[in-house]
């Protein structure tokens, strides 16, 4: 497990989505009020196309990556891994708790 001492911790409720078919990302929306908090404090720390750096955790596993701002959508995204979805057995369309530490 990742250590997240000293990092904000946001957690929510989510179903996966797949984008452009059965081999495109896998992907969460940060639900929009928390996206906009996230923004409020932690745009400075984006990177190139809102890229901010993270520590993600589903059920056991945590795993450092990054959320994406959406602009179109007003919300962050987040990829999900085959890797973790396999051993978490998450599967796109079925509603999972999600954490990130920022």
């Amino acid at each position: 497990m990742i250590s997240t001492l000293g990092k904000i911790p946001f957690a929510f409720t989510v179903i996966p989505w797949q984008h452009s078919g059965s081999s495109g990302w896998v992907l969460v929306n940060v639900p929009h009020k928390m996206s906009n908090e996230i923004r409020k404090h932690f745009k400075r720390e984006e990177q190139g196309w809102g890229r901010l750096s993270i520590i993600a955790q589903i059920k056991n596993t945590s795993w450092p990556t990054a959320i994406w701002y959406d602009t179109k959508h007003q919300t962050y995204l987040l990829p999900i891994k085959s890797e973790i979805r396999k051993k978490e057995h998450i599967n796109v369309g079925q509603s999972i708790e999600v954490s990130i530490y920022i």
